[in-house]
């Protein structure tokens, strides 16, 4: 407690100090870099520099008043009580303002200039084994409520609105205060920009009398600061939520849950095979997001989280092991590639995401059902005129169609239509086992080959998905495989996200940054995949929407 006093009295000397040496023209351009010439004349007229203020913690009375004297500070009368700073100890530490006693007092000094100013003294009264000893630890620590003070000697409210503005111009963003009912005054707090000179980061404006209206556009000011901070930090934690979804995914947790009935978190670790304390953990933090809830019986799937299921009709569980898995470490690379163009998934992995995904047959699989997992894209497809005209007989051909998710709904909805599934050899084989029992192997071909070898004479042609995976070049190309293919009469359906126009939202602009940093792809606009399109020889006909920011783009030879 001695150190610890004696590290109060320390830093009191040192603001002493600080409050003889400055002056108000010398003090305001450091705590606001660039204020100079007739801007700093006219803020140095309205307000002048009046304290310095620390924050001290007294075993008791006796020790303050010693502690002063040591520093050559004398003062008359007891401590006023501090509202504002007792309570924002109280918000600070989960504490009651009953419970802090924390006074005012302001011991003048002459300074260097012939002005007497004074050092505000803040002490919380810490009797030696109290349980504040943890808040005057912290508070020692961070120095929150040290700070140099303007007092504005015409109070009036155009003019604080005015001092208010300029403090922001020039950097200083709004920090709270408060009005204190016993001295009749006003107090706005700003931190000084990150680049101030001065060795203090909290500026007060000190108002005789009650300017509560101006305050609270000041403290409106400062919430709207920590919405953004706040807004902030829950982005820059979006990794944590990505990985508690695969986690979740992975553990299986999902399927050891039900949505009618709450299951309980013993039941549920000794399932899926984890520590009870850690999965609760999760849990919790997925209730947060609306992925599960809790109830008295335990934890309960959502109907969000119940997609995370491996049985659940359009499971999106595969999404989650990928996004979880390869395409997440290759995103640590994100920086790399907008530096260098160089895809970040090969720089992670040596290769592309083709090769490297069909070395690893389980890896190759998770691919080919994490395609299909977005498959509510699909659902409206089927019901394009295109295909809902096609006369009896006429063949579709999805091209790159991986697993036969998008030719299987086509088939379902048109039992007069053939289709052929053109994919790598692997990928071939995948399809047939899900179509066959689905009743649609009799009606579909199952070619095995690259986009060079699109079958010539058919009827429909269908991209999905697949265009966003090549740089312009390898568009163009595959496109001109197409249009040598298709018949003069024959369509082209191209379902791809496509960018809009005018910037506004879309999913469209997220999986831009995705193709880039894991498959060296892009997301394009209607008007870029027009061009391409031309300089294939086919021609835009038309674009209809889809969902998940989904468009089908219908082309035809030109």
């Amino acid at each position: 407690m001695i150190t610890a006093l004696s590290g109060d009295t320390s830093r009191l000397r040192e603001t002493v100090e600080f409050v003889k040496e400055q002056d108000t023209a010398t003090l305001l351009p450091l705590l606001l870099p660039g204020l100079d010439g007739p801007e700093l004349r006219a803020l140095a007229e309205r307000c002048a520099f009046s304290h310095a203020a620390l924050l001290v913690f007294p075993p008791d009375g006796a020790a303050l008043h010693s502690a002063l004297a040591d520093c050559g500070l004398a003062v008359d009368a007891p401590p006023r009580p501090s509202v504002v700073v007792r309570e924002r100890l109280a918000v600070r530490h989960g504490r009651s303002p009953a419970d802090l006693d924390v006074g005012i007092l302001r011991p003048t000094v002459e300074c260097a200039d012939g002005a007497r100013r004074t050092v505000e003294v803040f002490a919380l009264t810490v009797p030696p084994g109290s349980d504040l000893e943890t808040v005057a630890a912290h508070e020692r620590e961070r120095q929150r409520e040290a700070h140099v003070a303007f007092e504005v000697e015409a109070p009036d409210p155009l003019v604080l609105r005015g001092l208010c503005a300029a403090f922001g111009q020039y950097g200083a963003t709004p920090d709270g205060g408060g009005y204190n009912p016993h001295e009749d005054g006003t107090v706005f707090y700003f931190t000084a920009p990150a680049e101030a000179k001065a060795c203090y980061r909290r500026v007060e404006l000190y108002v005789p009398g009650d300017h509560r209206d101006v305050l609270a556009a000041h403290l409106a000011d400062a919430h709207r600061g920590q919405q953004h901070a706040e807004t902030l930090l829950r982005l820059l934690t979006g990794a944590w939520t990505t990985q508690a979804l695969a986690a979740f995914a992975r553990l299986e947790v999902a399927d050891a849950m039900d949505r009618e009935r709450g299951v309980g978190l013993a039941d549920l670790a000794r399932e899926v095979g984890a520590l009870a304390p850690n999965l609760a953990t999760l849990l919790r933090y997925l209730t947060m997001l609306g992925v599960v809830s809790e109830d008295r019986d335990g934890f309960r799937l959502t109907d969000t989280g119940a997609l995370l299921r491996a049985d659940a009709e359009g499971s999106m569980r595969p999404l989650a092991l990928m996004y979880g898995g390869p395409f997440y470490e290759s995103f640590a690379g994100l920086g790399h590639t907008v530096r260098t163009g160089e895809v970040a998934f090969e720089r992670r992995f040596g290769e592309n995401h083709f090769d490297h995904f069909a070395r690893d047959p389980e890896l190759a699989e998770l691919f080919d059902q994490s395609m299909a997992a977005g498959a509510r894209m699909f659902d409206p497809l089927p019901a394009h005129p295109v295909l809902a005209s096609a006369p009896a007989g006429a063949t579709v051909v999805d091209i790159a169609g991986g697993n036969g998710e998008l030719l299987g709904r086509i088939l379902s909805a048109h039992p007069r239509l053939h289709g052929l599934l053109l994919e790598r050899p692997r990928t071939v084989e995948t399809a047939r086992r899900l179509l066959g029992p689905a009743g649609h192997a009799q009606r579909c071909t199952f070619l095995p080959g690259d986009f060079a070898d699109v079958p010539a004479g058919c009827d429909v042609y269908v991209l999905s998905r697949v265009l966003h995976d090549w740089d312009d070049d390898r568009c163009r190309e595959i496109l001109r495989h197409c249009a040598r293919a298709m018949p003069s009469a024959a369509d082209l359906l191209v379902v791809e996200r496509v960018l809009p126009a005018d910037g506004s939202a879309s999913l469209a602009t997220a999986w831009d940054l995705h193709m880039m940093c894991n498959v060296g792809g892009r997301e394009r606009s209607a008007a870029h995949y027009a061009r391409l399109f031309t300089e294939a020889g086919l021609t835009l006909v038309d674009r209809t929407p889809l969902p998940l920011d989904g468009t089908v783009l219908h082309a035809r030879r030109t």
